[in-house]
């Protein structure tokens, strides 16, 4: 018998997307995300087996399937009419978590993967030059994963943990949560660069255009209440 049956449509919804991590995979594939290694990506705190069991999950909820391409090993996972129609509960959470739940986020909260996942691929990449641009952003007070890579050519942004090789445009120095401040719209970039908080070097260029081209969370207008 199941206990926990009811015949209200919030329960039975709150039954399918009620996990967290179904949402942050949802979110995920409203931004783009289609394959398991993106999800990997931009959630490292995500077990593998959590992972996969969480996306049968959404597949036999009928909110995404499964396509495997014939000759190809990898799979991509896509929304269906179901999952998509969840698009704007999970963009109005996002707003009212960062309105009311803001002021209880601790050190725990921030994790320098899936942070570098989202400023890397909110770089407003047409603030900046022609042609290849890589920046070198260092968190001195990590004691791993302390030095990430961004390459950007063209509409292509690459993320890398390991030294592409290539020359450094700008380094990006700063703790980890004086950039996530900055990304979050909580501090400005003038005030955290002034401050020292943040610190830039390289091409002149970039760094003073900076305000421009540094990232911003598509919620960074979303003030707290207070």
């Amino acid at each position: 018998m199941n206990e926990s049956g009811s015949l209200c449509p919030s329960i039975k919804a709150a039954d399918i997307i009620g996990d967290k991590w179904i949402l942050l995979i949802l979110r995920e594939m409203f931004l783009g995300a289609t394959r398991y290694n993106d999800f990997q990506r931009a959630l490292p705190r995500i077990s593998p087996t959590i992972l996969s069991k969480r996306l049968k999950q959404l597949e036999a909820n009928g909110l995404i399937i499964k396509k495997t391409t014939a000759g190809q090993k990898t799979s991509e996972y896509r929304l269906t009419k179901c999952g998509r129609e969840l698009a704007p509960l999970t963009d109005q959470m996002a707003k009212w978590g960062l309105r009311w739940a803001r002021r209880r986020l601790s050190e725990e909260d921030f994790e320098v993967g899936g942070f570098m996942w989202d400023f890397h691929r909110t770089l407003k990449i047409d603030e900046l030059p022609d042609g290849e641009v890589v920046f070198c952003i260092n968190f001195p007070e990590l004691a791993a994963n302390k030095t990430w890579w961004v390459v950007v050519n063209g509409k292509v942004v690459d993320l890398c943990t390991d030294d592409p090789g290539k020359d450094v445009d700008l380094f990006i120095t700063g703790s980890l949560p004086a950039l996530a401040e900055v990304w979050m719209g909580d501090e400005t970039f003038s005030n955290a660069n002034q401050s020292g908080a943040i610190v830039l070097t390289g091409a002149s260029h970039l760094t003073k255009t900076a305000s421009h081209w540094f990232p911003k969370s598509r919620y960074a207008d979303v003030k707290r209440a207070q």
